[in-house]
């Protein structure tokens, strides 16, 4: 039984093809995705510290996480003041920081336990 509700789009990651199934319309949502793994993947290939795959995958996928969540929590910060829209990220910025204090706190030990578990395969951000 063929889906008829979702296309399949052949991409590629880190010069490695794959097919990928994705909902109708959600096409550049996916592009868009595909993009941004494959972006994170090479900056970490790149760097020359690296050179297992699955390894630059975590890696990769741990980086992308961690922007997402500073991003939903910066979001929650801005709603939890009664503003209506989200402010808009500064480019010259690697990664919004939260202005909560206890959060930054949280997410700094995070980040030096995870740079202690890498340890000689580089460090997160």
């Amino acid at each position: 039984m063929k889906n008829t509700a979702a296309n399949q789009l052949e991409v590629q990651i880190m010069g490695q093809n794959y097919l990928l199934t994705c909902p109708n319309g959600g096409e550049s949502a996916l592009l868009d995705a595909v993009e941004r793994v494959d972006t994170a993947m090479c900056r970490i290939r790149d760097a020359g510290k690296v050179k297992a795959r699955e390894r630059i995958a975590v890696l990769a996928s741990l980086n992308l996480a961690f922007e997402l969540s500073l991003k939903e929590a910066e979001n929650l910060q801005i709603t939890s003041f009664g503003q209506t829209e989200p402010a808009a990220l500064d480019d010259t910025r690697a990664a919004p920081r939260p202005q909560d204090a206890l959060t930054r706190t949280r997410l700094d030990e995070l980040m030096r336990r995870l740079d202690h578990t890498l340890g000689d395969d580089g460090q997160l951000l």
